[in-house]
């Protein structure tokens, strides 16, 4: 009869089993490779050779095309370590693996990063049903949202909707171009429930210049990066007409107040606290003062609105995608149909300005009457 074990040694016997196993690691394919694109896979390529619970390699699905050499640009990506498009001269990281084929990218991943123009999320969803194991977590770095004849579709929920997936938020004021310049930025994740997760997505992305908190509040999140963009608009369009420091504050206080109370009205479970994190107050800072959305409503009010939204994102953002006009489109869209276009002057005086409706200088000519007010979940707004 063999002896039996003592406590001590079915003790070291586990630890020796445990030793054996082997870690199950996480594997992470960011879904797009524009300028934010190419800046998350630098930030997560940089983690993932750090933290054991992660596969070195960190795929990037590039959406391909061919440069004025003649060369693919997923090809000069791998030669290079660079995305010579959209982030030029910034090494992405030697573990980044540039994959024009999007089934391939994502396949084996269980951790997926979306971030491209919201406009394409609906197509590149459909085309990942049914090529994504279920065990996957998503998260999205994407501001924007769908509008369907059922409301709006926050782009975290599509992905759930189509993907049958968990999607998590990533949003902050990040300019691209200053985080990959590794300048002091910080962002916040949304979560629904599940904090570990969230917790997993702030290690993947958190570095000592790029600080990360999370929050559970997806709709809250995701709407701050949404609705900030149109708000850029209109301070674009103050600085095209050199209206000053005053009137742009003014701008942003008013747009602030609207992005509160508009979320408010579309997702009662909003919190105020998510307004003065990073994806809130300090994202709409940063996209009045120097975003995209920003610098093409300044030509566009200073060429008298004579040259279409379309034409100077053409000319001016060499590929990559305006969204603070076309989400003005879809939130005014969303404010016709629920009758609340009044109750939001400043979004709908955006969205009547890109569309040629009114001139630039309307941003500042709202009516001079007594203002009505309105109560708006626990706030007054008024016209």
């Amino acid at each position: 009869m063999a002896p039996a074990f003592t406590e001590e040694e079915k003790l070291s016997c586990l630890v020796e089993e445990r030793r054996d196993e082997p870690i199950r690691k996480s594997k992470v394919t960011v879904v797009g490779s524009g300028n934010w694109g190419s800046v998350a896979s630098k930030l997560i390529a940089s983690n993932t050779l750090k933290l054991s619970s992660f596969h070195d390699e960190v795929r990037m699905w590039v959406f391909e095309e061919i440069l004025p050499t003649g060369e693919k640009l997923s090809d000069v990506i791998n030669r290079t370590n660079e995305n010579v498009k959209y982030l030029s001269g910034v090494k992405l990281g030697k573990n980044v693996f540039a994959d024009p084929d999007l089934e391939h990218a994502v396949q084996d991943a269980n951790m997926l990063v979306f971030v491209t123009p919201h406009q394409f999320m609906e197509g590149i969803c459909k085309r990942l049903v049914g090529k994504i194991k279920g065990d996957v977590e998503a998260i999205s770095l994407i501001k924007g949202m769908e509008v369907k004849t059922e409301g709006p579709c926050m782009i975290s929920n599509l992905i759930t909707e189509l993907l049958g997936i968990n999607c998590c938020v990533l949003m902050g004021a990040n300019i691209a171009n200053e985080i990959a310049a590794e300048k002091f930025s910080e962002a916040t994740v949304g979560f629904r429930e599940n904090k570990e997760v969230a917790e997993k997505w702030v290690r993947l992305f958190r570095t000592p210049y790029f600080l990360v908190s999370a929050v559970p509040d997806v709709e809250g999140v995701e709407l701050c990066g949404t609705l900030k963009n149109v708000v850029a608009i209109g301070a674009g369009l103050v600085d095209g007409l050199d209206m000053g420091s005053n009137t742009k504050a003014a701008i942003m206080r008013i747009g602030l107040k609207e992005m509160r109370a508009l979320s408010k009205l579309m997702f009662p479970s909003v919190k105020d606290s998510t307004f003065f994190e990073s994806c809130g107050v300090a994202d709409l800072i940063t996209t009045c003062l120097g975003g995209r959305n920003r610098k093409v409503a300044e030509a566009f009010a200073r060429n008298g609105g004579k040259r279409s939204f379309d034409e100077l994102e053409a000319e001016m953002l060499q590929g990559q995608k305006l969204q603070g006009v076309s989400t003005a489109k879809e939130l005014y869209e969303v404010m016709r149909s629920k009758g609340w276009t009044d109750l939001f002057p400043l979004f709908t005086t955006v969205y009547e300005i890109s569309i040629g409706l009114l001139p630039p200088s309307a941003i500042v000519e709202y009516k001079e009457d007594i203002p009505k007010f309105y109560s708006v979940g626990d706030s007054a707004i008024y016209h």
